[in-house]
């Protein structure tokens, strides 16, 4: 498996990512009190194909769906359902794309009406470490100093960061390596190389890092069943420096919300 992408994949990548972004902005504007997660993976399917792509998550391991929806305590892989969301409700949306033989995949995560502030300073913390952890893969550095800085941001705000699950190198395979751990110590870990693309992916709780796996063989909450939320994005490290190929400016669009978070990565959006 080729770890270094050439500009030409880079770009193939990109393109697949921004159709999941364009995916979430979609479905951003549906996520309401009342809505079913069923409801937006129905969307999003439809979106996805009408788009020349095929969802990316659908069969992949056998999962049964276009998007992983987690509300509230669950931390990943939810399998959308006919239950609505509920005002002060949170949902992370998962999503990925399969576009001219390479992967798209990120995620954000959602507020339903209106949330407590206790919620709101975790996904604030949470999103904050995702891009400081952004900033760190870059040539001259290793997979620990991007988890280090990630863990640290959201451990000294007294946030758990989930072990188990990681973040991963991606292009024509969905997993590829190296893992991202959103954990880690300074220094250690593999180099990071030109042309390396990966899905840097902080799941972070409330409080206890601890999860659960559940008997469906997907569902994961937290052990103390409080909040979890979620962002990722595609990154490639193109002269040297990290590029944010995925982008939340569709959802930022679709919402209202204006940000520059992105402006310090290059990202060139097509």
């Amino acid at each position: 498996m080729n770890l270094q992408k050439s500009l030409e994949e880079i770009e193939l990548i990109r393109e697949s990512a921004l159709l999941v972004s364009k995916t979430l902005g979609l479905i951003a504007k549906e996520i309401k009190e009342g809505a079913t997660t069923l409801k937006l993976d129905k969307l999003a399917e439809e979106f996805i194909r009408d788009n020349e792509g095929i969802p990316g998550f659908l069969g992949l391991y056998d999962f049964p769906n276009t998007l992983c929806a987690s509300p509230n305590s669950q931390v990943v892989h939810g399998i959308p359902n006919d239950v609505p969301l509920k005002n002060g409700d949170i949902i992370s949306i998962d999503c990925g794309v399969l576009k001219n033989d390479f992967y798209g995949d990120h995620a954000y995560t959602f507020c339903v009406g209106e949330v407590s502030n206790d919620v709101k300073k975790l996904l604030q913390i949470a999103k904050e470490s995702l891009y400081i952890g952004i900033k760190e893969f870059k040539i001259g550095n290793r997979v620990g100093d991007v988890g280090y800085t990630i863990q640290n941001h959201c451990e000294k705000n007294g946030y758990g960061v989930v072990r188990e699950l990681v973040g991963h190198g991606i292009g024509k395979v969905m997993h590829e390596k190296p893992e991202m751990p959103n954990y880690g110590r300074k220094g250690t870990g593999k180099k990071f190389l030109e042309g390396m693309v990966v899905a840097i992916e902080p799941m972070i709780n409330m409080k206890t890092h601890k999860i659960i796996h559940h008997n469906d063989g997907w569902t994961i909450t937290t052990k103390d069943n409080l909040p979890s939320v979620h962002f990722e994005h595609n990154i490639a490290i193109i002269n040297g420096e990290p590029e944010i190929l995925s982008s939340f400016k569709y959802i930022y669009e679709a919402l209202g919300i204006s940000s520059n978070e992105e402006d310090d990565f290059h990202n060139h959006f097509k």
